[in-house]
């Protein structure tokens, strides 16, 4: 086979793999085949374990043209494997977008064919009689994605729907009609059952594939072994901590399973109706719906079951799935550019460009509003795992692995453990061969020596720690998905905060107005509520330019619409269904004054008030492009319309005649919004009296936002939360960098900034202004300080880019916050970065604090360049649009309980950021007890390899019940107690280590195992020395002692003076470690507060001390221990009390040298 160049899938996007073709071998999965049973499956669990081995064991590369598996690989860090296998569908063309062969209107007209999602299988006799010239289609699903081969690229590719590729008129003059059945057929072949399937998986599938994981198969290996040497007690208890451990995690998996299930099936199923093409509606579920079909929304809403764009009529959203905030958005039909081809130019349909004219999967239509006549129809662009909601499910379905360096290093670990054991396998086999032990007992006692080393209850000492933390935030009010990120949290250095809603309250509100009058300003006013108001343009501005409306009675929409119109105190009325028919078109919605707001002893004028109402004629909504968002309204009796506008003041502006704007405009806003106002410019324009109520509704909306007259500023606060400047005080103690990331305005948030101390009054904000490339122009960045923020570019005080005070590298990124600068830059700017100026990134994101007007992928592109200059970043929102970024960064919280933080591994049920040094706290106490518990549990593997390795060399070894005593009474009390100690109660500037390989982790380590392994040296030489030693032999006893021979016949030589003297010399050895290594401040609650782990080492202390200093006949008969003399008992305790000094001392030395 000719070498094939690379190929790839998702190229570019975030999901990027390489994909090779492979074909099945004969002659390879015979091998496979005979090697499994020589194995005794062994192998196969490799293979399982192993898909890229799997696939090259058993298959032969081939092109993907040809291929029959194939073999995917990320691109990312990672280097994930998966395989495929290649699946053959018969078809009538390549391209579910374009008309099939023309069989298919014999097909429709004659016999309808229905194509289910397996037609490779199911229908492939039925489609043979009616497809004799239907080609084969080749294609592979991964993570619930179809990908299809591609002539064009000679590759697979993703199945799109229209929403890539299909420009704005085509949706209207193309795809407007409907499909034919055998067109949706055709179609529902290649895009299958719209339904975003989490399955369920059975008990017994979950617990397959989690009693198939390594550890489990090596304590599956290790039980085996002991019942083989008679150790059944010990055997036992690791079999039911197993069970335990297996039946918490199905419990847990398959409750994050059916908590997923329930999130997406409502709307899996419901009715609908769609039009075909014949102009017939047909009800169909909605599973059978493909991209193509109109859909009818009915008037009374719906939940929708697919991505779709909105054709006809207007639609009033809950997107709370989406966005997190449960506040009604109105969709409008997505404008025909063919209609006005002046107006508007043609461009590409796209899901997040059109986001107002299109209804996504999941979000609840509330209510529609249409034409009589014209029903609300909506094409559907998306299916399935393709929508908006399917591609957030797959995200929590299939997570990036995270990486996380104290998992990487505790492998390592285990395999310096597993090198240990393979030296003491070889020194066993040897030793019993020239001692000519049978082959029998060597092969056990071989094998033993590996269990030992490798301690099959490390999985479960390991979870110990963060099951316990698990418990402690439940009971702090913060719940955890993923139990293995409290650890990583311990490390976070730095916290990505949202803006509105997490550090700040979630509404907004009036501060005040400040009126314009002949261009100039005059003095602001609280309220807009006063009498000689109540009939100003700027009033009427307020009460009609919003997209409220009212659902069941109640007043909804946008919260800042919902204070400006409170303000004034209107009532808003709605026409009713019954009326729109009546007049047969759209009734405005009618606004006016409320009966209170008129002075009582004015009665003539007061008539004549209650006829004063405005009616909304036409609704420009707002667009986060255009910022702005513009009404035609009409006072009733007036002949003429009135145009209002209201958005971003810059932009307002800049629409307005410049001779009514005040020439101290940018000084006044300037002053408002860096005391953190939210400021809102108003502008109105009387329009044409030939404009009549038809004109208006087809009028382009450029032609009415022009020659605007400025009104004024409404001025909206937006405060801090009560407890956000003292939890990012605390942050800044502990050397942890906080960074606000909101969709809020630029100096907005700066303002927000210093207010809750982000950022401190003497330090410097830099604003990084990016401008992408124009008529030839390369891309440039333009550096302002915001304090004297100039709006035209040309004339505002430039700053070399050279005496910027970066540095690329920082050798220590907790001295940052030494820094007297601060970046700010916004979404736009940070896009261009990102593009044009790739090696700034680094440079921008180490001093960057402020990003404004992030959309929210770009919020996840921050959270990832923060990764790439090796922080540990936390991130902290109250939205689904912070759900990218709060699933990719290593610690993120959830400040919501709605259904779309299912992807946050940390949810708070108080909306408050208190929540995050809390759970720092309780992470670094976590990663301190991992590294405790690790050390032990390596310590306990050594200390126990040392004895049976210096038995061994006399033949003997521990005896069953001694080594049951280590591992239950000591090993497993020590270890599930110590890992108890609550978490410090302040956050302290220092991090914990990240990973075991670091010096003072290694050199505690390896000083202990020295000391261990030179105590029980010299215990076991020193015993020889003495003048009553004898080599034991089975009569021993009872000869020199009197007593009683325990068994007949000492069949492996348990009872002999060098067992019992390194049996207690190592039971004392395993408490000392647990002593030392049981670290308190400055991450955990000291040792001695942690009362179930004291009172279990003193009950085991004074236990262990009494057998050795009183030995008990029976004590003693049960641990297979002989009678010394009582003076060596003493030097044994003499021998053990040096150990404990020389260990603490060491341990504190090493502490000390550190810190």
């Amino acid at each position: 086979m000719e070498k094939e160049e690379k190929k790839f899938v998702n190229k570019a996007e975030e999901d990027e793999m390489e994909i090779y073709g492979y074909e099945l071998c004969r002659w390879k999965l015979v091998l496979v085949t005979v090697g499994v049973i020589c194995s005794g499956g062994f192998l196969l669990l490799l293979l399982y374990w192993m898909p890229q081995w799997r696939v090259k064991a058993t298959c032969r590369r081939t092109t993907l043209k040809d291929c029959e598996v194939v073999l995917l690989r990320t691109t990312d860090e990672f280097k994930i494997w998966f395989c495929a296998k290649v699946r053959i569908m018969p078809s009538l063309g390549a391209n579910p977008l374009q008309n099939p062969n023309p069989i298919v209107h014999k097909v429709s007209n004659g016999h309808a064919v229905h194509f289910c999602e397996s037609a490779a299988e199911e229908n492939k006799n039925d489609l043979k009689k009616y497809l004799p010239v239907s080609k084969p289609i080749r294609y592979f699903s991964h993570h619930s994605v179809k990908y299809f081969w591609n002539d064009s690229v000679q590759s697979f590719d993703v199945l799109r729907g229209l929403d890539e590729s299909t420009f704005c008129s085509s949706i209207h003059n193309e795809h407007s009609t409907g499909l034919t059945k055998g067109m949706h057929d055709f179609r529902k072949a290649f895009y299958g059952v719209n339904e975003i399937a989490v399955k369920v998986p059975s008990i017994f599938k979950l617990l397959i594939k989690e009693v198939l994981n390594p550890f489990y198969i090596f304590q599956l290996f290790s039980v085996i072994l002991w019942i083989t040497d008679e150790y059944h007690y010990y055997a036992l208890a690791i079999v039911i901590m197993s069970v335990i451990s297996i039946v918490s995690s199905l419990y847990t998996i398959r409750k994050q399973y059916v908590m997923l299930h329930d999130m997406v099936a409502a709307h899996s199923i419901v009715r609908v109706s769609v039009c075909r093409g014949n102009q017939e509606i047909e009800e169909i579920l909605s599973t059978d719906l493909v991209p193509g079909d109109i859909m009818l929304i009915p008037s009374n809403g719906t939940i929708m079951p697919c991505d779709a764009v909105l054709l006809s009529g207007t639609c009033i959203v809950n997107e709370s799935m989406l966005t997190g905030e449960s506040v009604p958005v109105t969709k409008i039909n997505l404008p025909n550019p063919s209609e006005y081809p002046k107006a508007m130019g043609d461009e590409i349909y796209s899901p997040e460009v059109h986001k107002r004219h299109t209804l996504f999967c999941g979000t609840n239509v509330i209510q529609t509003r249409f034409y009589t006549g014209e029903l609300v129809k909506a094409l559907v662009v998306r299916t399935g795992f393709s929508t908006a909601k399917g591609q957030l499910v797959r995200s929590i379905l299939y997570p990036k692995p995270t990486d996380f360096k104290l998992y990487r290093d505790a492998y390592l670990f285990l395999l310096s453990l597993v090198v240990v054991a393979g030296i003491g396998f070889l020194y066993t086999v040897v030793n019993s061969i020239l001692n000519e032990v049978p082959a029998h007992t060597i092969i056990i006692e071989s094998l033993d020596i590996i269990t030992i080393t490798v301690p099959p209850a490390l999985p479960a000492a390991m979870t110990a720690g963060i099951v316990y933390a698990q418990r402690r935030l439940k009971k702090i009010g913060i719940f955890c998905i993923s139990p293995q990120r409290i650890n990583i949290c311990g490390q976070l250095n730095l916290v990505c905060f949202d803006k509105t809603g997490t550090l700040t309250e979630d509404g907004l509100d009036l501060w005040g107005i400040q009126r314009v009058e002949n261009a100039r300003f005059l003095l602001p006013e609280e309220s807009a509520c006063s009498e000689s108001l109540l009939k100003s343009e700027f009033v009427a501005c307020m009460a009609t330019c919003h997209s409220l409306t009212k659902i069941e009675g109640v007043l909804s929409g946008d919260p800042l619409d919902l204070k400006m119109f409170e303000a004034i105190g209107w009532i808003l009325e709605e026409a009713t269904e019954e009326e729109t028919a009546l007049h047969n078109r759209i009734m405005p919605t009618v606004v006016r004054p409320s009966k209170q707001l008129f002075p009582e002893c004015k009665q003539a004028t007061n008539q004549e008030m209650t006829s004063y109402e405005i009616g909304i004629v036409r609704q420009f909504p707002f667009s986060s492009v255009l910022q702005r968002m513009c009404v035609i309204a009409r006072v009733l009796g007036e002949k003429r319309m009135d145009a209002y506008m209201k958005g971003a003041p810059e932009v307002i502006a800049s629409l307005c005649k410049q001779e009514t704007v005040p020439v101290d405009f940018e000084r006044v806003l300037e002053e408002y919004t860096k005391q953190g106002f939210r400021v809102i410019a108003l502008a109105h324009r009387k329009l044409e009296s030939k404009l009549t109520w038809h004109k208006v509704q087809t009028i382009n909306r450029d032609a009415i936002e022009s020659n605007m007259e400025f009104m004024g500023l409404i001025i909206m606060q937006n405060k801090l939360k009560q407890e956000t400047p003292a939890v990012l005080e605390d942050l800044h103690k502990a050397n942890i960098r906080t960074v606000m990331v909101t969709g809020d305005n630029m100096l907005t948030a700066i303002s927000v900034a210093r207010d809750c101390g982000m950022i401190l009054p003497q330090d410097k904000v830099i604003i990084a202004e990016a401008l992408p490339p124009k008529d030839g122009q390369a891309a440039r960045i333009n550096w302002h300080y915001a304090d004297t923020l100039a709006k035209c570019t040309s004339s505002s005080p430039a700053i070399n880019s050279e005496d910027i005070p970066v540095k690329l590298v920082h050798e220590s990124l907790e001295d940052l916050q030494m820094t007297k600068y601060h970046f700010a830059m916004n979404g736009k700017s940070f896009a261009v970065i990102l593009e044009h100026f790739q090696d700034l990134v680094p440079k921008l994101v180490l001093h960057g604090t402020v990003f404004a007007r992030m959309a929210p992928d770009q919020k996840t592109q921050l959270v990832e360049a923060l990764q790439n200059v090796d922080y540990y970043v936390g991130m902290c929102g109250d939205g689904a649009n912070d759900c990218g970024a709060l699933k990719r960064a290593h610690g993120g919280i959830s400040l919501s309980e709605l259904e779309a933080s299912v992807a946050s591994p940390f949810t708070s049920r108080t909306p408050s950021i208190s929540c995050v040094p809390k759970l720092i706290r309780e992470g670094r106490a976590a990663l301190i007890t991992s590294f405790c518990v690790f050390k032990f549990m390596a310590l306990y593997s050594i200390i126990q390899y040392i004895s049976v390795t210096l038995l061994y060399s006399i033949l003997s070894n521990l005896g069953d019940f001694q080594f049951l005593f280590i591992d239950l009474a000591i090993i497993l009390v020590v270890v599930f107690t110590m890992s108890l100690n609550p978490a410090w109660k302040e956050l302290v500037a220092r991090r914990p280590p990240s990973g075991l390989i670091s010096g003072p982790l290694l050199c505690s380590v390896l000083s202990q195992i020295i000391i261990c392994l030179a105590f029980q040296i010299f215990g076991f030489f020193w015993v020889k020395q003495q003048s009553w030693y004898e080599p034991w032999t089975t009569e021993s006893d009872s000869a020199h002692h009197g007593n009683e021979t325990l068994h007949d016949h000492d069949e492996h030589y348990i009872k002999n003076y060098e067992n019992t003297t390194l049996f207690f010399i190592s039971s004392f050895q395993y408490l000392i470690v647990a002593i030392v290594f049981s670290k308190g401040k400055p991450f955990r609650q000291p040792s001695y507060k942690n009362f179930l782990f004291v009172t279990s080492v003193i009950v085991l202390y004074v236990f262990i001390l009494f057998i050795m200093l009183h030995p008990v006949e029976s004590i003693d008969a049960f641990l297979e221990l002989v009678c010394v003399p009582y003076e060596w008992r003493l030097r044994i305790l003499m021998v053990v009390i040096l150990n404990a000094i020389v260990s603490v001392l060491t341990e504190t030395s090493i502490i000390s040298t550190v810190s």
